[in-house]
């Protein structure tokens, strides 16, 4: 029978297994196996994962342990904690709910999922931590009281009171409108632009996670086709960075111009190249009907116009700044350090040129009024983008609860919209 041993690098390949013998098996002690079994026996992830940090230090010593011998260890520290309603869910799970199934419009079900909750509230604007909580409020409700299944526009509406009477109507009011949204087939396109170094890519790929949106479009990839379609000798402005881009401009005939309007002038002729494929890809979007987030220097206020007019797609355009020349600087260095091939001497050497594009993107947001937003901490910028799409969403969308909802008000009676959201949760398992 091995044993573990500690060593100087940690401990030893050595486990604990966990033997069955009426299904003769013989796997490893995991204590994240038995932290999910303790969580859904009613503790709290802190107790749960100490106590199975508890147990598999009882069992550092030995190489197999029974399963029943197991058990019978993790009943006596429940027992120890004091709350007989654990320890009978834990010796007998099939007391209570495995998990909850959500029914939904179109007849799929699936297992209820916290973590997918939390992002719906997180894309109407609510605060992670909050979130969290409100999310963790309804699903204790729905096991204590038994319910098993719930459908998609009960479970909406449920959420929607309890941000109503535990956080706010203004909190309610946007998750409603988010809601609504949902229902329809609008495409969401968020265009996200920004000097180099504002911090696009990572807000993008949050927002993508946050709003599971599966789509995702950077111009420098774009850039990058085009520059492999059309060689230098053709468009040499398009084979520059978009800060350097001016240093291919025509000659003017000796006509003066100041360093500002010499950026200025080279990226907008790059940019007006990139327009034709940012363009494309914003119009397969809403051929499709599907939700994009399209990013890098080169996304301007004015693609939105392309659009057609007849476009039922929601577009939102947000520029992202780094205000602080520093602050810049050190975000430049560390972008090197994370993407080496990226030599931060070039960018430190060209400073100047890419403080004066991000002044030239931001007077153009500013003109074309555009939200700004400064990326000073990540959680808040995420937070800010999510806060103008939804900004966008309220003005495009006059939600009203009874229709958002109404399937549930209809089983539930017309009164639910009055109801506290613990009380209409009983109602549920009728």
């Amino acid at each position: 029978m091995g044993r573990r041993r500690h060593s100087a690098a940690g401990w030893s390949d050595l486990k604990t297994f966990v033997i069955n013998a009426q299904e003769n098996t013989r796997v490893p002690f995991l204590r994240g196996i038995l932290t999910r079994a303790l969580l859904d026996a009613g503790l709290t992830f802190d107790d749960a994962f100490a106590l199975a940090t508890s147990v598999r230090n009882d069992l550092a010593d030995m190489g197999e342990v029974s399963n029943d011998e197991l058990r019978r260890r993790v009943l006596e520290k429940l027992r120890e904690l004091g709350d007989d309603s654990v320890v009978k869910l834990y010796r007998s799970p099939s007391a209570g709910p495995a998990r909850i199934l959500v029914r939904g419009q179109s007849g799929n079900v699936s297992a209820f999922s916290r973590g997918r909750h939390e992002r719906f509230l997180q894309a109407s604007g609510i605060r992670d931590a909050r979130a969290e909580r409100i999310t963790a409020m309804i699903y204790d409700q729905l096991l204590a009281h038994g319910v098993q299944s719930i459908d998609t526009d009960e479970l909406g509406l449920l959420t929607w009171l309890c941000l109503a009477q535990e956080v706010g109507k203004k909190a309610a009011r946007r998750y409603l409108v988010w809601s609504d949204f949902q229902r329809e087939e609008s495409p969401l396109l968020v265009l996200i632009g920004g000097a180099v170094g504002s911090g696009k890519s990572s807000i993008a790929t949050e927002i993508a996670h946050r709003l599971e949106i599966v789509r995702t479009q950077s111009t420098d990839i774009l850039r990058e086709v085009m520059r492999m379609m059309v060689p230098e000798r053709l468009l040499p402005v398009l084979h520059q960075s978009s800060f350097e881009a001016w240093r291919k401009l025509p000659a003017r005939g000796g006509q003066a111009q100041n360093s500002d309007q010499l950026v200025a002038e080279g990226f907008r002729s790059q940019a007006e190249l990139l327009s034709v494929p940012c363009e494309a890809v914003l119009q397969r979007a809403v051929r499709e009907s599907v939700a994009i987030i399209l990013e890098g220097v080169h996304v301007l206020p004015g693609l939105i116009r392309r659009l057609p007019a007849d476009s039922n797609a929601v577009a939102v355009h947000v520029t992202l700044a780094v205000l602080r020349p520093d602050e810049l600087k050190s975000r430049l260095r560390g972008r090197s350090r994370r993407e080496p091939r990226r030599h931060v001497k070039r960018y430190l050497d060209n400073f100047n040129s890419i403080w004066q594009l991000q002044s030239y993107l931001l007077s153009e947001a500013d003109r074309e009024d555009a939200a700004i937003i400064t990326n000073d901490e990540r959680e808040t910028t995420v937070y800010r983008v999510i806060a103008a799409i939804n900004e966008e969403l309220a003005r495009r969308f006059d939600s009203d609860p009874a229709e958002v909802f109404e399937g549930a008000i209809r089983r539930l009676g017309k009164k639910a919209l009055e109801r506290h959201w613990q009380e209409l949760v009983p109602r549920l398992t009728r």
